[in-house]
């Protein structure tokens, strides 16, 4: 019994010492090939780098740590940076791309990089390249040479590195946490634009000899994934946030998915204009369920042109509001602000080629001082397509038009179908609007009328609201046709003592017996429309012209023109001389009742 445990034990030493041999054997190895594969891999990563990009980067880094077992590598303190002279040497040879990159970051992480793949095969495969919160500066200039040109390199990369390997290849490339800036050489003094937090995945990225004219793939990679979480903007002059709530694009679909977008104001309505210094439009908007198709990244890449084929945008609100007690800025004119002028303004060339929009609420809301309350109206449920919304010169040479179909419920009742014509090339800003209000009760429109308007609709019923305008930044020009009947109106001031709007008694009695017609068409059966020129001062907004120029119509159909109103006024006046001479005479009746009884007391 003890030979036996004796002998167990001498196979068990001899197996752990036989172990901790090959252990040491192994180790001694893997340090070997770990300190032989670090100049070699340094030196091809530069290498590489620097001949698959025409000689116009180079690569650099302090420290390179490897672990021949696991094929994982690290670069500490590493810098992509583009040689200035080269890229003079590449635009004189007409070989130069529109963007020039400059990365710099404290650690890239190279995982399962198959080192003996690389001594045996000449063959540099990595699954997997991570670069960790990098700084990234995009410089873009477009160059007339590279107009057309499809998105693979001018050269193959193939070419360059065929001498030293067969094949390069990286499965998945990742930046993670990237603070983006992007500075446009096309635009004197240009403002650069910033952006953290973005996240990109580079799929499949293969250099071998068939690779650089593979149709399926774009600048050598299969796919291009952009992810950015929760970004939030403050506009220069603090009055906004833009937020940016996850945003998704895909370039092999060339889908873009944005769960929101919002414009918010970061005051409140009654303070926005205050704190401005003047009677400032207040915009609070917010889009969900935003979707862009068809986006041809490589064009947008080369070129910063955003082309898409489709947008979709699902739920969201327009909420515009004015405090028209405010000092106006008179010399902050809004002339050339509609927005087919204000698309045209924008830095990016962009071609949507339609936009549909599905539930969303629009709200347009004055405050005014007269009457101390705000008026507002809104179109909820608004649904309809946008076609050809562009600033490019080429497309708009093409098809000049911008047309926009909507289908909306104002004041969530009366059903209208609008439709408006913009021209993208008129210099006075000119397009046209045209469209039906179907039937709803004429109350609703207290919400609007009596704040802004001092009228109070007692009742009364719509058929049809029928409008067709020409406008442009002086006005707009158009005819209105209002079918209604049974209306009653009556007029209102603002009393101080009571704090609240009160009815004018015999001017509403006046206005319902002189001016306003209760019903349209009248007993003949013929309705006729209205025309209207309403000239816009040069501080009001589109929002505003529309309305002000319909609501002109309106208040013709009903009669209250500038005749009616002089013819009113000339009533007023007969029956303030009549109370005036009825007071008189009543003073004089009363100065001589005192005279004669001053007389009477005399003569006792």
């Amino acid at each position: 019994m003890p030979d036996t445990r004796k002998y167990r034990y001498k196979v068990f030493k001899w197996i752990a010492c036989t172990l901790l041999i090959v252990f040491i054997v192994l180790a001694g190895i893997a340090w070997l090939l770990n300190v032989k594969s670090r100049p070699i891999l340094t030196d091809r990563i530069k290498t590489l780098l620097y001949k698959s990009t025409d000689s116009l980067y180079t690569i650099s880094f302090t420290k390179v740590s490897t672990n021949v077992f696991t094929g994982n590598a690290t670069l500490q303190n590493v810098k992509i940076i583009p040689d200035t002279n080269r890229f003079k040497q590449l635009i004189a040879l007409k070989r130069a791309p529109n963007n020039l990159y400059t990365v710099s970051l404290k650690k890239l992480v190279v995982k399962h990089f198959h080192p003996l793949t690389l001594y045996r095969e000449k063959k540099l495969q990595l699954e997997e390249i991570i670069f960790d919160k990098p700084e990234v500066t995009m410089l873009n200039q477009q160059f007339a040479f590279n107009e057309g040109r499809a998105p693979r390199p001018i050269k193959s990369p193939y070419d360059i590195i065929s001498k030293n390997l067969k094949e390069f290849s990286i499965k998945s490339i990742r930046f993670k946490d990237v603070s983006f800036k992007y500075i446009n050489k096309n635009i004197a003094n240009s403002v650069p634009f910033s952006i953290d937090d973005l996240n990109i995945t580079l799929t499949d990225l293969l250099v071998d000899s068939t690779s650089a004219e593979d149709p399926t793939r774009f600048y050598l990679l299969k796919d291009i994934v952009i992810n950015l979480n929760n970004y939030v903007y403050h506009t220069p002059d603090k009055m906004y946030d833009i937020q940016l709530d996850k945003l998704d694009f895909r370039a092999t679909t060339g889908k873009l998915r944005v769960n929101s977008f919002a414009l918010v104001p970061l005051h409140d309505e009654m303070n926005f204009g205050k704190v401005a210094g003047f009677a400032k439009e207040r915009f609070n908007i917010k889009m969900s369920d935003i979707m862009l198709n068809g986006i041809d990244l490589p064009l947008y890449i080369s070129k910063q042109e955003l082309w898409a084929k489709e947008m979709a945008i699902t739920n969201g609100f327009v909420s515009v509001f004015n405090h028209n007690g405010l000092p106006k800025k008179h010399q902050e004119s809004k002339i050339g602000k509609f927005p087919h002028q204000l698309l045209q303004l924008v830095n990016a060339p962009i071609l949507v080629q339609k936009i549909q929009l599905k539930d969303i609420n629009v709200n347009y809301a004055v405050y005014n001082n007269e009457s101390n309350q705000k008026g507002q109206i809104s179109f909820e449920h608004t649904s309809g397509i946008i076609k050809n919304a562009t600033n490019l010169d080429k497309i708009k040479a093409i098809n000049p038009i911008m047309e926009v179909n909507l289908n909306t419920y104002l004041f969530g009742q009366g059903k209208l179908d609008v439709n408006f014509i913009f021209d993208l090339t008129a210099k006075d800003g000119a397009f046209s609007y045209n469209g039906v209000l179907h039937n709803f009760n004429a109350r609703v429109l207290n919400q609007i009328t009596k704040p802004l308007g001092l009228v109070r609709i007692n009742r009364g019923s719509v058929d049809k609201l029928k409008f067709n305008f020409k406008a442009n930044d002086l006005g707009a020009k158009g005819t209105v046709a209002f079918s209604y009947y049974d209306l009653s109106v009556a007029l209102m001031k603002n009393d101080p003592e009571k704090d609240h709007l009160v009815t004018r008694g015999f001017l509403s009695f006046l206005a319902n017996a002189l001016i306003i017609k209760s019903e349209n068409p009248g007993p003949d059966g013929k309705l006729v429309p209205v025309t209207v020129n309403y000239s816009r001062p040069a501080n009001t907004s589109f929002f505003n012209m529309i309305w002000k120029s319909l609501f002109t119509g309106i208040k013709y159909s009903i009669g209250i023109t500038e005749e009616k109103q002089n013819e009113v006024r000339e009533h007023i006046a007969k029956f303030k001389a009549m109370r005036a001479n009825h007071m008189q005479r009543k003073q004089k009746r009363l100065e001589r009742r005192i005279r004669r009884e001053r007389e009477q007391n005399e003569k006792r």
